[in-house]
């Protein structure tokens, strides 16, 4: 039996706000510095750093959609793809040794880390979009 109580709606449109949260900073701050210094800044770490946001709002989505049983799969899949790629990237890291410091930021180390770091945050942005598929298959079509 679906549940699409208020308890689920809340859980998905906090979710899905708090999944927001590393995107939606890192093109504010990256806007607001690239005015204010007249020069393009992005840090692309942001997403990355801001991942606690990203993980409480994934299983906030992954409850609400479990309750409601829809876009569960998606929800699941972002979130699992998030985790692999940005451990995978923290574990090339560390293991080339570009986390302490002592190994330069160049060649296919390098490249690799970037590329997993680009790859969590299209899934983030991924299970971003299924937050918003599932608020507005609770608030839109579920009445």
């Amino acid at each position: 039996m679906e549940k699409k109580g208020v308890l689920t709606k809340v859980q998905a449109v906090v979710g899905t706000a708090l999944v927001w949260v590393p995107i939606l900073s890192t093109l504010a701050l990256s806007v607001i510095g690239s005015i204010s210094n007249r020069v393009l800044r992005f840090d692309y770490l942001l997403p990355a750093e801001l991942f606690p946001f990203a993980l409480v709002g994934s299983l906030l989505l992954l409850w609400a959609a479990l309750r409601a049983r829809s876009h569960q799969k998606l929800i699941a899949s972002g979130l699992g793809t998030m985790l692999v790629f940005l451990i995978g990237g923290q574990a090339i890291a560390i293991f080339t040794d570009l986390a302490s410091g002592a190994a330069e930021p160049t060649g296919w180390p390098w490249g690799l880390v970037v590329a997993f770091l680009a790859l969590y945050s299209l899934a983030l942005i991924a299970t971003c979009i299924a937050g918003l598929m599932l608020v507005k298959n609770l608030f839109i079509l579920g009445e």
